[in-house]
């Protein structure tokens, strides 16, 4: 967005405008900038996606897990004697809605049922992380696809975890799973078996016993069975997500697969064993691109001046202006910082909201901020509109270039999910 020169958004400093500590109220004018541009600020603590496995928890009489029973107040949720919380990756309530010819069964769940939102990024790590911990990204430091490693400057990617990073030195929080098994009620976690020991697995849902299954109608089968003695089961689906990815989210293969998803957790809900709850959530939604609304930092100078490291996703990028180890106050910081945001508002005009890293805080993007975390978060923060991007040829794949369907930033489409329920 093109703010007025002596707006404070614009990183601009003329001989009039206040100084950075006299401003009024920086998130305000955040959050402004946000609903100019059509994006949801996240909803840290309320109806959140993280809220939502502490109140099951709560619901299912479970001691001793942080939040859970404001989460439960929250989410209003009665009690039950078991519950199976089911999180279908790229599943946004919107992109349901309006493709809710191919999903009966969700379709007559869906109205009077509550919104959740996602947070920022909305991103598959940082949502399953909040998701599992019950925590924003502040405190769990999950804070986007890749994330820049402090001490080294490289980019260590949140999903695959291939870059030797420990995720229980990364991720402290307490998992809610964890905190239920030292509470005594079991937990068991269905997925495919690759997932089993993965880093997200470790970093944000630790805790649990888990089941491999591949196919949903496998999956399905062990939850069902699985609920005849276990407490709480969590299943996990990702396929919508890929078909979006690569074909999406209007696409025909997106279609086909909701069908098949809504189909199976049709089954699951006639399976439920009595005082048993089935809760459908997801991480995120999606937006299908525009490429030619696409930007390059490796292509376009007035991006790439001044960046050091690119972190992040095409639709929420964290921008760093330091190098690993450089002597550089925290002025000098927050001055590259605001020319940095300068030039890349001048550049992106109304596609973006862009933000330094301490305003974006101050707006709540992240929740409350850990110490150790802060460091991961951008000097410069950008959420992006409408169905436009921005990528870097020279740390990206040319596959992940070429996504048809995307999330990350905050539109209603990317942010907001359903939170559909079935008591048996």
């Amino acid at each position: 967005m093109t703010e007025p020169s002596s707006s404070p958004l614009t990183g601009a400093t003329p001989a009039d405008a206040p100084a950075p500590d006299a401003r009024v109220d920086p998130a305000a004018e955040v959050g402004a900038a946000l609903s100019t541009a059509g994006l949801l600020a996240p909803a840290f603590p309320g109806r959140h996606l993280g809220a939502v496995l502490p109140a099951v928890a709560a619901a299912i009489g479970a001691r001793g897990v942080r939040g859970s029973a404001d989460a439960r107040g929250r989410l209003g949720l009665p009690g039950a004697r078991r519950a199976c919380v089911v999180l279908v990756d790229g599943l946004g309530r919107n992109n349901l809605s309006e493709r809710a010819g191919h999903a009966p069964f969700l379709r007559s769940l869906l109205q009077g049922s509550p919104a959740l939102r996602s947070g920022f990024p909305s991103t598959t790590a940082a949502s399953i992380a909040s998701f599992g911990t019950g925590t924003p990204p502040g405190r769990h430091g999950l804070v986007g696809y890749s994330v820049r490693v402090p001490a080294t400057g490289a980019l260590a990617n949140m999903v695959s975890w291939n870059d030797g990073v420990d995720p229980h030195a990364w991720q402290r929080e307490p998992t809610v799973f964890e905190q239920l098994g030292d509470a005594g009620i079991p937990v068991t976690s269905v997925g495919p078996a690759r997932f089993a020991g993965s880093g997200l697995t470790e970093a944000a849902l630790r805790g649990a016993r888990y089941v491999g299954a591949e196919s949903l109608p496998d999956r399905v089968d062990a939850a069902a069975s699985e609920l005849a003695g276990t407490s709480l089961v969590y299943l996990y689906w990702g396929d919508l997500d890929k078909a979006g990815h690569h074909h999406g989210w209007g696409s025909s293969q997106w279609g086909d697969e909701l069908s098949a998803v809504d189909s199976e957790l049709a089954r699951l809900a006639r399976s439920l064993p009595r005082g048993t709850s089935l809760y459908v959530t997801a991480d995120h939604g999606m937006v299908d691109v525009d490429p030619a609304r696409r930007w390059d930092v490796a292509a376009t100078p007035a991006l790439a001046d001044g960046v050091v490291v690119v972190a992040g996703e095409p639709r929420a990028l964290h921008l760093h202006v330091t190098q690993p180890g450089e002597d550089v106050g925290p002025d000098e910081v927050a001055v590259r910082a605001r020319g940095v945001a300068a030039r890349w508002r001048e550049t992106l005009g109304p596609a973006a909201v862009v933000v330094t890293g301490a305003d974006a805080i101050a707006a709540g993007w992240f929740g409350d901020v850990a110490a150790h975390v802060r460091p991961l978060i951008g000097d410069v923060v950008v959420a992006m509109a409408g169905r436009a991007t921005v990528v870097d040829s020279r740390t990206q794949s040319p596959g992940s270039l070429e996504l048809v369907g995307v999330h990350g930033s905050l539109t209603p489409h990317e942010v907001v999910v359903p939170f559909l329920a079935v008591h048996a």
